[in-house]
């Protein structure tokens, strides 16, 4: 297949890029390209796949005929449900699928190449960072216009030893600088620095690899993880409210 004729990556920084110019030819044949994809998903043909491509392109094309195949591969027969379902929700079965096809292929050259347990964890956080193909398919977040800029800001925030954060301007009244590093701090006397340097959900330490944002309300911090926050969904938040925060106003209005 074509994405075979390109270098196999072999670092982190090697499979994101993969990664990246897989899901941006996905979201091209789920979006831009869509109606070039819907007429090449026709359900009298044989089970088809859609491949993204390393170059940011895509293909609707048979699955390989070898076995075990060299990369994983993608949900088998999509165009078999055209036109058994509405075009927006088939759009976002396949959009569900091409996900998981790309976590796998993270996956599998992580595995195949020896990726330790830092290594995996910079990997994933790099692609977390990014939305989902369902994500931008269905509408929920908008596809940002720069990926590259992603990419940027998570190599430079591992470097620096800061947290990775929107390449947009953050709104005014929401917190995401990091919290205070007790090792970098430990020169100045603060009241509060141990209880900033936690997690106000699990209580597990600041990690610089990791996005972080401080609840409005109660100036806790939280890993975005645990409280279910992306750093594209914290760029359309005007004002942050932790679930404990948001619980009791609630309360208060009952």
């Amino acid at each position: 297949m074509e994405a075979m004729a390109q270098p196999i990556p072999r670092t982190a920084d090697e499979v994101f890029n993969d990664f990246k110019g897989r899901r941006t030819g996905l979201i091209k044949a789920l979006t831009t390209d869509v109606q070039k994809f819907y007429q090449l998903c026709d359900p009298e043909k044989e089970n088809l796949c859609l491949y993204g491509l390393p170059n940011e392109g895509w293909e609707v094309n048979l699955p390989v005929e070898e076995v075990p195949p060299e990369l994983p591969e993608p949900a088998l027969g999509i165009n078999f449900a055209r036109d058994g379902m509405q075009e927006k929700d088939w759009l976002s079965l396949v959009a569900v699928h091409s996900d998981s096809w790309l976590l796998s292929v993270a996956f599998y050259f992580g595995a195949r190449f020896g990726f330790g347990k830092s290594e995996r964890k910079r990997l994933f956080q790099m692609i977390n960072d990014l939305p989902t193909v369902f994500e931008v398919v269905s509408g929920a977040v908008k596809n940002p216009k720069d990926q590259s800029e992603v990419l940027n800001n998570s190599t430079k925030s591992k470097s620096s030893g800061k947290m990775s954060r929107p390449s947009e301007s953050v709104p005014k009244g929401l917190k995401m600088t990091p919290p205070p590093n007790d090792e970098e701090d430990s020169g100045e006397e603060e009241d509060d620095e141990q209880g900033t340097a936690l997690c106000g959900a699990c209580g597990d330490n600041y990690a610089t690899d990791e996005f972080w944002i401080c609840c409005d309300i109660c100036e806790r911090w939280f890993h975005g993880k645990c409280v279910k926050i992306t750093p594209a969904k914290a760029e359309h938040i005007k004002q942050y409210k932790c679930p404990t925060c948001s619980t009791k106003r609630a309360r208060l209005q009952v």
